[in-house]
């Protein structure tokens, strides 16, 4: 295949590394075209020539970590994306936290709010709990596919329990999973822009869950949204943001209890 610019297995194995050495996404190995495509944009607006040359220069310019994050993870959402956070989600209910509503504030095409879902479910042991979550999104088409449930099976199949949570297609319907009405009804999918004024999720939420959103506001809006956020959190309560966002700057407002976690004071 003619390419721009020079791209080796090598290459790919390199970048996949430093992703998943960066958010804990670990890319297949069908994912090799997807990513030259991916970051193809990046490396002409760089004057460069090579991928491999792009690589040398991420090591050396530790600002580029945000711009290669963004082009290789847009839209490309994964199931227990960033593992730590959901352990995490464990450990604080395993503390005797109270943990009866969750707000997923970005959960696109819902492998997200589903990842938090089975971490409730492992956790307690039973589908038969209390605890709900609220999943949202601005992107009405993603909340649709989310609400829907069904997934190709290569993004389900490295999952554990993956017989537990979803019910794999047959006929027409083969080639994809579709997660158990027992795991769908811990969910409620609603429309929210985290730019409108007043967000219309009920107060006193003990988890919420916004990750990799702030990076696309400048840091006023940053602060303005992080604010509304909080309140809608109980203090005590879990805030999980993604692993290009850092809120150590508000240290008033909530204290630091893992990588990019925080608890609201």
């Amino acid at each position: 295949m003619d390419r721009e610019f020079a791209y080796t297995e090598s290459d790919f194995n390199k970048v996949r590394s430093e992703l998943r050495d960066l958010t804990g996404i670990n890319l297949a190995d069908s994912k090799i075209s997807l990513v030259y495509s991916r970051l193809a944009p990046r490396v002409r607006k760089l004057g460069l020539t090579e991928i491999r040359q792009y690589l040398r220069y991420l090591e050396t310019h530790a600002d580029e970590q945000e711009h290669f994050i963004n082009a290789l993870t847009t839209n490309l959402t994964s199931f227990f994306r960033e593992p730590h956070h959901f352990d995490l989600l464990k450990d604080f209910i395993a503390s005797g936290e109270r943990v009866e509503r969750i707000w997923c504030a970005a959960s696109s095409t819902g492998e997200e709010p589903y990842s938090i879902a089975m971490t409730l479910v492992n956790t307690f042991g039973s589908f038969d709990i209390k605890t709900r979550v609220v999943a949202s999104d601005i992107d009405s088409n993603v909340l649709n596919t989310a609400s829907l449930g069904v997934y190709p099976l290569q993004k389900v199949d490295t999952l554990e329990n993956k017989k537990h949570f979803f019910l794999r297609g047959k006929g027409n319907n083969s080639g994809y999973a579709k997660v158990v009405p027992q795991l769908r009804q811990l969910l409620d999918f609603q429309r929210v822009n985290l730019l409108d004024e007043n967000y219309p999720i009920k107060p006193d939420l003990d988890v919420i869950f916004c990750r990799n959103v702030m990076i696309y506001f400048d840091k006023d809006t940053q602060a303005k949204i992080l604010k509304k956020l909080l309140s809608k959190l109980r203090p005590g309560g879990l805030y999980i943001a993604g692993h290009s966002e850092n809120f150590n700057n508000f240290a008033e407002l909530m204290q630091p209890v893992g990588r990019t976690a925080y608890v609201k004071r």
